[in-house]
């Protein structure tokens, strides 16, 4: 617990501020999902315009430090993407959704034997030393 006054008011101030951060963490969240159930609807138009109208709301959460510019302009990106990959009625994302993941099959055991070769052949033949130079005296 805090034990002075500048503690003490410091707690309050954190509790404060972690609520509206919160609180602009959500609004963040649900433009993104605003703009995600429009392009899962398939109409390129409609995600466009609901996209100019929400990349302000991303924007501004950026510019407030609530998350990195950086993840910002990942969300945009990807939007961005998944809107320019709408061709008509197949949506990107749900396209993308229902591909099952398959794990590729293993490569022949050929390819270690290729990678292990030019290592026994430096090991075979090291490279000589040079001789050390004795240091002048001064």
């Amino acid at each position: 617990m805090a034990n002075t006054a500048q503690a003490r008011k410091r707690a309050r101030q954190s509790v404060k501020v972690n609520a509206h951060n919160a609180s602009l963490r959500s609004t963040l969240r649900t433009a993104i999902k605003k703009v995600i159930k429009s392009i899962e609807s398939g109409d390129k138009a409609a995600a466009m315009a609901t996209y100019q109208e929400n990349v302000s709301v991303i924007d501004r959460i950026a510019d407030k430090k609530i998350i990195h510019k950086n993840k910002a302009a990942r969300h945009k990106s990807r939007l961005t993407a998944a809107i320019k990959a709408l061709k008509g009625d197949a949506p990107a994302m749900l396209a993308k959704k229902a591909t099952p993941k398959v794990k590729a099959a293993p490569k022949a055991k050929a390819a270690p034997a290729k990678i292990a070769a030019p290592k026994a052949k430096a090991a075979a033949a090291p490279k000589p030393k040079a001789a050390a130079k004795p240091k002048a005296a001064k």
